[in-house]
């Protein structure tokens, strides 16, 4: 009986380790390289737009996961437009002002091109399909997104990358540290 327990612990111990040990996605962009979390589930695209996409696991009382997608973009307008562009995917709550409820900062990407890091937390105005001008709107209260920006040189031009993680507000903060660190990874 005893062995039968120390047998079914060292399994356990096997089981717990090999859930801590998994590998992520290696992930390269602009030429740099970092490796996603073990918890982030690469999934297909689900247009032609994104390079990858990924959920990454919702927080306890929330009802979806958030959502992880990489763009490369040639020639995809400015750093500046892109945040702009950004903004307007989200409604402003009653009573409070833009810079209550998003944040942009300059970051470096890759210890070696500049960036952008911005915070938006309000009302998603969720469009489908997400390009057509007559799309229908549906508001998602108490959502948030961190968008990553950066423009790296590739051949004779330039291309502008990103990074949109997006979902239910308390799900994207569970994640934002490992976000983060896999930002700052990129080497």
């Amino acid at each position: 009986m005893r062995l039968l327990f120390v047998a079914a612990f060292v399994a356990a111990l096997a089981t717990v380790s090999n859930a801590e040990d998994k590998k992520g996605t290696p992930v390269e962009l602009g030429g740099f390289k970092s490796t996603t979390p073990g918890a982030w589930k690469e999934e297909p695209p689900s247009n032609k737009m994104r390079l990858m996409q990924f959920k990454l696991p919702k927080a306890e009382g929330d009802s979806e996961d958030a959502e992880l997608a990489l763009f490369k973009s040639p020639g995809g307008g400015s750093v500046q437009a892109n945040l702009e562009r950004q903004e307007k995917k989200f409604e402003i709550p009653a009573g409070k002002k833009a810079e209550d409820v998003i944040k942009t900062e300059k970051i470096k990407f890759g210890d070696k091109l500049e960036g952008a890091y911005q915070d938006i937390q309000g009302t998603f105005l969720k469009k489908f399909p997400p390009f057509d001008p007559n799309a229908k709107i549906t508001k998602v209260t108490d959502y948030r997104q961190i968008y990553v920006v950066f423009e790296a040189k590739e051949g004779d031009g330039t291309v502008l990358y990103s990074m949109t993680l997006l979902g239910p507000a308390k799900t994207v903060e569970a994640n934002k540290k490992a976000f983060d660190a896999w930002i700052k990874n990129f080497k």
